[in-house]
């Protein structure tokens, strides 16, 4: 499989197994086996971790009644866990060498396949913990299939993990492009235009109507480039590239700025440290660094 880009999260190399979900004979005793791995999720986004390696815990180590969800069989054949260890983990017997890290900081160290069975991980213990309840009923909900669903105990309902898909696109005219800067970031940085999908439409018509509303210009093609699964807690990032005629911007209330650059604007702001981006481990960054690097007489 050809991949755009090289991001975290996008290059899982595991089997999901999908077919032993329902075999609870055959995760009872994978559940036991002694080449098992048990990953383990704290707080929002934390996992156990030796360093930049994913950390486990093996299976005597997690009392007989927790809830577990199968993620597949890594490349050895060995299955893969993951318990939700709570707010703190205190309760569990965590090995000397390991302690608990941010999902982004291990991602920025961990190589494709181990960040992408992280990113799976960390989305599926969201996923339940926001999913306790029935959207229908209210009545308490249960796993089933080895953690990929819950029962509704009231009314039956079945639940399934949902993705939500989100655009992001760089927006170009010649040998400029559109970057912006949003409220309330984490980081003080321009990056590329981006939205959710909304119910009812295509992912290129999102585009065009998050470009419309954000700095009121008008897309005149779309091209994708890639995805990157997002799990804080359960997005999938739609990359594009996106162009548009060239015209004054007018920002919507949700930026706190955008303006175009050109590319000889960009190199300089950043060789000046008066531009950053995104970190690597972001669509958005390989998006602006793709097209800084398409024409080097710019």
């Amino acid at each position: 499989m050809s991949r755009p880009f090289n991001v975290p999260f996008a290059a899982g190399t595991h089997d999901r197994a999908a077919f032993r979900r329902r075999d609870d004979t055959w995760l009872e005793e994978a559940r036991q086996a002694p080449g098992t791995r048990i990953l383990v999720v704290r707080a929002s986004a934390q996992l156990l971790a030796s360093g930049a390696e994913l950390g486990h815990l093996p299976p005597h180590a997690v009392p007989a009644g927790a809830d577990v969800t199968f993620l597949g069989l890594d490349e050895d054949g060995q299955a893969v866990f993951v318990l939700d260890a709570g707010a703190d983990g205190a309760a569990l017997p965590l090995p000397e060498t390991t302690e608990f890290t941010e999902l982004r900081t291990l991602a920025a160290a961990t190589p494709g396949g181990p960040a992408a069975i992280a990113a799976q991980a960390v989305a599926m213990v969201g996923w339940h913990r926001r999913h306790r309840y029935c959207g229908i009923c209210g009545s308490p909900t249960l796993p089933e299939e080895a953690g990929h669903s819950r029962r509704c105990t009231g009314c039956a309902a079945q639940h399934f993990p949902r993705t939500d898909p989100a655009v992001i696109m760089l927006v170009t005219h010649g040998s400029s492009c559109v970057l912006s800067r949003r409220r309330g970031s984490r980081l003080p940085m321009w990056t590329a235009l981006s939205g959710f999908v909304e119910p009812g439409e295509t992912p290129e018509d999102a585009v065009a109507r998050e470009v419309h509303e954000e700095v009121g210009l008008t897309v005149s093609s779309v091209v994708y480039r890639g995805a990157q699964p997002w799990p804080f807690p359960l997005s999938l990032m739609l990359a594009f590239d996106a162009e548009a005629e060239y015209a004054d911007l007018v920002v919507d209330e949700e930026l706190e700025d955008a303006r175009w650059f050109t590319r000889a604007e960009l190199r300089a702001g950043v060789a000046a440290g008066a531009i950053a981006f995104p970190p690597p481990m972001s669509v958005a960054y390989h998006l602006v660094h793709d097209w800084l690097d398409s024409s080097a007489g710019d």
